[in-house]
């Protein structure tokens, strides 16, 4: 009788905790939390310049928040007088200026 009444619950709480449904949930990652991963990454459509100045927006962006600037693009030295030929500035700036404020919205929402 003792046995029936410890066994029981045992399996009640074996089929609760490894469900399959429930183990399904825990081992697929949300598309949200992808999403939250891949944050840093270029748009697929960008090109070479492009991905260039959305990179260094990025770092751009951390620095000045890390360092308690406001934040605006047109501060960074970078944006102003990108190290790339002149005729790939325009892609660069664009670049930029997507990766800057993507980290902004990333690095202020994470601190909130």
């Amino acid at each position: 009788m003792r046995l029936r009444w410890t066994v029981l619950p045992l399996v009640a709480f074996c089929f609760v905790c490894f469900a399959p449904g429930k183990a399904m949930a825990v081992a697929t990652p949300s598309s949200a939390a992808q999403a939250d991963h891949d944050w840093d990454a270029p748009p697929a459509e960008f090109r070479e310049a492009q991905r260039k100045g959305f990179h260094d927006g990025i770092e751009g962006a951390r620095k000045d928040f890390d360092n308690h600037r406001p934040p605006n693009v047109e501060n960074r030295e970078e944006y102003r007088h990108p190290h790339v030929a002149h005729d790939l500035r325009e892609d660069y700036r664009e670049g930029f200026r997507a990766g800057y404020e993507r980290a902004m919205t990333h690095l202020n929402s994470a601190h909130y």
